[in-house]
């Protein structure tokens, strides 16, 4: 029959065969297991990226679409922007020449308005004289007055307000 020892021993080989081929096939179920709750846990968050990828893809389009017209508006309006900067600076420069020509006609009406109380007291000095020696040529000459009652005068210079 058989010896207890050799079964033993075959019993022995056969456990430490088994061993390592049940270790590794047990390591491999668990591997397979993790690997399966793993795609199981992450397959919501794949889908959540599928469709952020398909937004952000629809958002470039639009994007692409529609953002080198609003470029190009943005770059006439700044032309225009500079284009009224320099309508601007030149309707200033304008406006400075306009206001030094008004400055330069008010100083020479200033010298003109001088000019004009001067020549006027000069008239008035003149006709004043004129009439001083109107009077006194006919005070010297008697027959050629016309009343000795009446007398025409000047206005006085402060009647006459010419300031």
């Amino acid at each position: 029959m058989s010896n207890p020892q050799l079964a033993t021993f075959n019993f022995q080989l056969i456990l430490t065969l088994i061993d390592p081929l049940l270790v590794l096939g047990c390591s491999t179920l668990l591997v397979a297991v993790s690997l399966t709750a793993l795609l199981v846990a992450a397959f919501p968050a794949i889908q959540d990226v599928s469709r952020a990828a398909r937004s952000a893809e629809k958002l470039f389009d639009r994007l692409d679409r529609e953002l080198p017209p609003t470029l190009e508006a943005i770059r006439l309006a700044g032309l225009e922007l500079s284009d009224l900067s320099d309508e601007m600076s030149q309707g200033v420069q304008s406006a400075s020449a306009v206001v030094q020509q008004v400055d330069l006609s008010l100083i020479e009406v200033k010298k003109q308005a001088g000019n004009v109380r001067t020549n006027t007291r000069s008239v008035w000095v003149g006709v004043k004289a004129a009439w001083q020696t109107w009077r006194d040529r006919e005070e010297s000459h008697p027959s050629r007055q016309i009343s000795s009652t009446h007398k025409p005068s000047l206005p006085e210079r402060r009647d006459l307000d010419l300031d």
